[in-house]
Parts: C-alpha cells; structure tokens; sequence
C-alpha cells in the first residue's frame, strides 16, 4: 500500500512539473506596438514573435507586401494593440532574432495565434510539438476548409508596368529596306 501511495504522488509530482515545464504563463503586459501579422512589442519583454504560427509579410522597406500581410497586421492590430495581455511561453524563448516566442493571451482568455491562423490570416509553422499544436491545426482546418483568408481566393496582384526609365529594353522599330524607301513615289505638286 505503501509503494502505491509513493508511485502516485511520484507521478502527480511529474505530472505537474510536466505541465509547469510545457507552459508558463506570464503577468499582464501591454503591447505597444505592431510590427506585422506575427511580431508584437509588449512592456517588459521587448519584441515577441508569436509562437507556432506564420503569418504574410508586410513589406519592409523597399519589398512588397505579401497577399495578406497587411490585412494579418491589421487585425493583430486590432486584437491587442495597446491591450492587457498575456504571454505564454514552452519550449525555446527565443528564435534566432533574439525575439521572444510566446501565445498571446487576451484578458479573457482567448489566443490570439490561433484567433489568426482561424480567420485564414497566419498558418501553422511549428516545428516541433506544442501544448497547442491540435488548436491552431484545427484553426487552420477550419479556415482552409471555409475558404477564409489566404486560404479562399487570391487576390489579384498588380504586375509591374514596363516603361523606359524601369530599366526595361524595348526593341527597335523594324528599319525599312532601301528598296522600300526609295520605292515611295514623290506626290506631284
């Protein structure tokens, strides 16, 4: 009775360092800004990428933005931007940017990683497993299978104009034979 008594709390115990280790949530923080439809910059912590998800890019300089990359800032935008949050750290901390990787999780509970990744605006780009890898999957089943965001139609893309100071070459006019010049006939005053 005794050995069992032992194997529970043993197994309670790992459980619960298990499930401590795999996420830890942080205290409220606000986020001042947004870079684009995965980068936030919260009080505290500095720049944090949002964990297991990838959204469009936003163009950053002289690029041009991906279809969906500022429709993904803006509604980043729109969920948190100067907002009372949460951030929810497992595995790596820090990507090779040296930004934090961590959910993000509103006052009232929701993620806002897969709230994107649901509406179509960001995908699933984990690379090893996550606590909440089965909920951004589904999010992306969802949205790939009503068609939501990148996943409906793709929205037309401007193709660049051609015109001389683009660097583009033009071919000449044809030159016109000699025989063709000199077979023009002179009108008669």
């Amino acid at each position: 009775m005794q050995i069992l008594r032992t194997a529970a709390v043993v197994a309670v115990a790992a459980a619960h360092t298990f499930a401590s280790s795999a996420a830890t949530r942080s205290e409220l923080v606000v986020v001042k800004a947004v870079i684009d439809g995965d980068t936030i910059t919260v009080s505290t912590f500095g720049r944090v990428r949002l964990l297991g998800i990838d959204a469009p890019e936003t163009s950053h300089g002289l690029d041009t933005a991906a279809p969906f990359g500022k429709e993904a800032r803006d509604r980043l935008t729109s969920l948190v931007l100067h907002r009372w949050v949460r951030l929810e750290t497992e595995g790596a901390t820090r990507d090779i940017y040296n930004r934090h990787l961590a959910y993000v999780v509103t006052e009232d509970g929701q993620c806002v990683n897969t709230v994107l990744v649901r509406e179509g605006l960001a995908r699933v780009s984990a690379r090893e497993a996550l606590a909440r890898l089965d909920e951004l999957k589904n999010a992306e089943s969802e949205a790939q299978r009503f068609r939501r965001g990148m996943w409906g139609s793709t929205p037309s893309i401007p193709t660049a104009g051609y015109t001389r100071g683009s660097g583009a070459t033009r071919s000449p006019a044809p030159k016109r034979s000699q025989s063709a010049k000199g077979s023009r006939k002179k009108k008669s005053p």
